[in-house]
């Protein structure tokens, strides 16, 4: 019994002198820093970097903005008030009267029919790189290591010469008597003289698709490129053949590539000038000759630009027609 008093006594008094430690002493209670004033410091320190950091990305921009203002939107603000204007041809003096005779002349004058015809031949230009490019951007997508890397290469020489060079070039492959004269007479295809490709419409369709072939194949190129083999694995194992894996999984896939070459084709081509100049001889003109003649011939300042203005506008509703098309074709899809 006396040790148990003494032991009791003994917790007794470390309790007792615990409690008296705490009493005095309390442990600090956890509270959050305050740091309502150093985190306002902080923000406003970060803030000018931030600004900085803004104002440095959108100067990057601004050669790109400015070169494309000076470059393009001027030019084309510049052509917009010309066509509203009106020449004296005995003085030719440019007078801005804001009339619309210059537009209604178009589609009284002969240029219409100019206007369709390099509609048309920009059209067949383009289905024929087509036709040529997508094959050959298939062969060279397929292709692996040092092979299509020489692919690439053969395909991008073109552009490393002088388009009037390549032009001329052409003019040369498609004359009297030329190579693909004497290749046809000797396969039989032709006999005598070939005089039905130079200074017409078809030697201007073979100059544009000799010239625009590369600005088809690279987009295609790209678009195949990024297309898993094992999705092609997959079609064939489920039973598609060729020409189905072909129509209903590649061509898909690379429509991006197709609408992109398609573009950079057909835009330029619709206002060619120099194929047609030196393949047409004058006698087979497209748009971009009939604007030439206005500007540096006739001293028509005002129609000139009326023609090119609308060339511009049909171009670019077409352009807005074909993305409001591959949206709701995009919007099918993905549902």
């Amino acid at each position: 019994m006396g040790q148990r008093a003494s032991q009791s006594g003994e917790s007794y008094g470390r309790s007792s002198s615990l409690l008296e430690s705490i009493e005095s002493d309390p442990p600090p209670l956890s509270r959050e820093p305050d740091d309502s004033s150093g985190g306002r410091i902080s923000r406003i320190a970060r803030f000018p970097r931030r600004a900085v950091l803004r104002l440095r990305g959108q100067g990057l921009l601004l050669p790109s903005v400015v070169s494309a203002g000076l470059f393009f939107l001027v030019p084309l603000a510049l052509l917009l008030v010309y066509s509203f204007g009106s020449v004296n041809l005995l003085d030719y003096q440019v007078y801005f009267g804001w009339t619309i005779s210059n537009y209604t002349s178009i589609i009284r004058s002969i240029y219409l029919g100019v206007m369709l015809r390099s509609l048309a031949l920009s059209l067949g230009a383009t289905l024929a790189c087509l036709l040529i490019g997508f094959p050959v951007a298939y062969t060279i997508a397929r292709a692996r290591g040092r092979r299509q890397a020489v692919l690439l290469v053969m395909i991008m020489v073109p552009f490393w010469t002088s388009f009037i060079v390549r032009t001329y070039g052409i003019y040369n492959v498609i004359s009297y008597n030329g190579p693909l004269d004497r290749l046809l007479n000797a396969i039989g295809l032709v006999h005598g003289q070939l005089q039905s490709l130079l200074f017409q419409p078809a030697g201007i369709g073979i100059g544009i698709v000799y010239s625009y072939l590369p600005l088809m194949v690279l987009p295609i190129y790209v678009a195949l490129e990024r297309i898993e083999p094992n999705l092609l694995l997959a079609a064939s194992d489920l039973g598609a053949g060729p020409r189905r894996v072909l129509r209903r999984v590649v061509v898909p896939l690379a429509a991006p590539g197709i609408v992109a070459g398609c573009f950079l084709v057909g835009i330029p081509a619709t206002g060619e000038y120099t194929i047609p100049a030196i393949l047409g001889g004058g006698k087979a003109v497209m748009y971009g000759n009939v604007v030439s003649d206005q500007f540096l011939s006739l001293g028509n300042y005002p129609f000139g630009s009326a023609i090119a203005m609308a060339l511009t506008v049909l171009i670019l509703a077409v352009l807005l027609w074909l993305r409001s098309r591959a949206a709701k074709v995009e919007s099918r899809t993905s549902r």
